[in-house]
Order: structure tokens, then sequence, then C-alpha cells
């Protein structure tokens, strides 16, 4: 994408399993010059639940970090301002930098839904474009629609098997009411006696524990099914080469979809999702794609046996990362994801 060559972008984003940083690579690839910085002060769980409930209770923290980030970049111009999510960021540093940089163009993404993150909304006018997966959101508050994508690693990794070791893994972080689906979905395929497997991930024991004593859906989980070990991509599509399919289970209150969906469809392996409005994309296929209810689980011994279609390259192309960032730097693809 020449259109990004030489261009000066300061990116800040919220850590979400090195996804920012293979945005920051493939921006670099494109001829970018990219400074980046973690919106948040410190990623461990305290000083994230923190900033999650009551961002004031940091505020000390969060001033002193933006003012090191202002004196880092002082003289520097920049062509784009890029921020995705933006729980800790503070008012004052996007007026300053929108001040240092008036012709800047300050770009918004968030892949959460905003009655999650209500906090998100009052920075919203500082930035000239804005970008959400969330349909419902696009549409109330006047933002583009933008879902999210997948790496080439993902893709790359497709190839056709005649022997699969599982009928279907689930690798996913444990949230919300994840593990009673999951189990739910577990015990369907026990009784089609179907191969599975199921990672559940949580970021450390303590702040699981804790959770756990407020979450009755996490009151649930056996502690034994959780890992606190993170799966690299690497580790990932491995298991993705080994499946005939993949679970996907949304959060109840969100309809934006994973970036799960992309990566696993991106792969050829089929999905099994609990998030119907997925059948609203373009690359919905029965075949393929199997929707299934989160409150009443029912698998098709059928989605199993039949191969997965191969997607067209014009679709695969448009759920990828570099048409993702074409949309966010270029033309915005209001039009396309709104159309099916």
């Amino acid at each position: 994408m020449t259109g990004l060559k030489d261009k000066k972008i300061l990116f800040l984003s919220v850590s979400f399993f090195k996804y920012e940083q293979a945005i920051v690579k493939r921006l670099t690839e494109m001829g970018a010059q990219v400074d980046f910085y973690d919106e948040r002060p410190s990623n461990t769980n305290i000083s994230k639940g923190i900033i999650r409930l009551n961002k004031k209770l940091y505020q000390l923290q969060i001033r002193k970090y933006y003012h090191k980030i202002l004196n880092e970049i002082q003289g520097r111009n920049y062509d784009f301002f890029l921020l995705i999510k933006g729980e800790a960021i503070p008012a004052f540093f996007l007026e300053k930098i929108k001040k240092d940089n008036p012709r800047m163009e300050m770009i918004h993404y968030n892949f959460d839904p905003l009655s999650e993150y209500p906090g998100l909304i009052s920075n919203l006018k500082y930035f000239d474009k804005k970008f959400t997966f969330e349909r419902r959101d696009a549409q109330t508050f006047n933002l583009h629609f933008r879902p999210l994508f997948y790496l080439n690693e993902y893709k790359d990794s497709t190839q056709e098997t005649a022997s699969f070791d599982y009928d279907m893994v689930f690798v996913g972080s444990a949230h919300t009411d994840r593990y009673i689906v999951g189990e739910k979905v577990k015990s369907a395929a026990d009784n089609l006696r179907l191969r599975t497997f199921f990672y559940y991930y949580a970021m450390g024991k303590i702040a699981f524990r804790l959770k756990k004593l407020f979450d009755k859906s996490l009151k649930l989980f056996d502690l034994k099914k959780v890992s606190f070990e993170k799966l690299n991509h690497e580790q990932i599509i491995d298991y993705y080469k080994r499946s005939k399919a993949v679970l996907d289970i949304n959060k109840p209150f969100q309809n934006g979809l994973t970036i799960r969906t992309f990566e696993v469809l991106a792969a050829g392996r089929k999905l099994i999702t609990t998030n119907a409005d997925i059948k609203n994309y373009p690359f919905y296929h029965p075949d393929n794609i199997l929707v299934i209810d989160r409150e009443n689980v029912k698998l098709q011994p059928d989605f199993f046996t039949t191969k997965f279609i191969r997607m067209d390259d014009n679709v695969l192309y448009m759920m990828s990362l570099d048409s993702f960032i074409e949309c966010l730097f270029f033309r915005d693809q209001d039009s396309y994801w709104n159309s099916f």
C-alpha cells in the first residue's frame, strides 16, 4: 500500500494478544514510520482492573505516563494518529497532540461494545474518523463499521487434509459465560462421539480467583480446566490444522465478530459460533458456519462430515489486515460491510 510510504504514524493501542505488534509490523512493511505506545501505563492485572473499574484511582500514574510520551514525541510531526480502544488515554493528551499536529488525521478503532465500555464515548469527539466492529454502535453513535481481521499466518496455514486429530477445538479467554456454554457444547459433542479439545485461558490465578467471587458465571468454572499459560499464534494455528472445526463463543452482549472468526475461516476451517449476526456477513455459508443457541445447544452431525467450501478471494481480502489498514487510513468500507 504505497499511500503509507514515508508517512509518520503515532499509534497507541491496548495490548491484545500481540495483534497490535502485528499492525505495527505491517504498517512498517508498507513504508510508514511508526511510533508505538501501549495505551495503558501498565498491563498488570491490578492496574487493568483499576483502569476498567475506576480510572480516577489511577489518575496520577496515567498523567505521569502520558506526559512522558509527550516529552518523547516532542517536535515530531505526524501524518496520522491511530488509537485502538483507549481505556486509559486522557483528554489532555488528545488535545495536546492535535494542537501540536493540526494537519494530523486522528483515527479511532474499537473492538468492544460501547455498552461495556461507556467511558470511551467522551473521547470520540477528538477524532476525525471513528470505527467500530459493533454494528449497533455504528448506527447509534454514527461511526464507521469495520469488522476485525486475520493475520496472514492463518491464511498461509490453509491446507487440505484427509484426517484430523479433532472434530472441534476451542481456544479462548475465560470470561462471562464461556465455560457454561463451552461445557454444553462439549456435552453435545460427546453425545455424538466427536473428538474435542478445549483450552480456557486466564491471565493469573489470583486475579481469576477474585473474579470468581463476583462473577456468577465464573463461579461454576472448574479451576482444573483453566490454563494460565497463553498460547501463541503458532500454537493456535497448529490446533486449527489438526481440527475439522473451531468453536467461537462471543460475549452474550456482543454482536461484533471476534477476531477468531476471521482467523478460522481464513485458515480454511469450519466455524461453530454462538453469534447469530454472522449471517449478515458476506462470508456466511451454512456449510462452513454453524450457528448455535447458547441457551439450547444443538450440533448437526452432518456439519462435521462435509468439506469446507473455499472462500472467494475478494471476500478473503476484505477480511484481511491489509484491508483493515486500507479502511482505517484511506477509504471506509461502510457500503461493503453494510450491504449484506
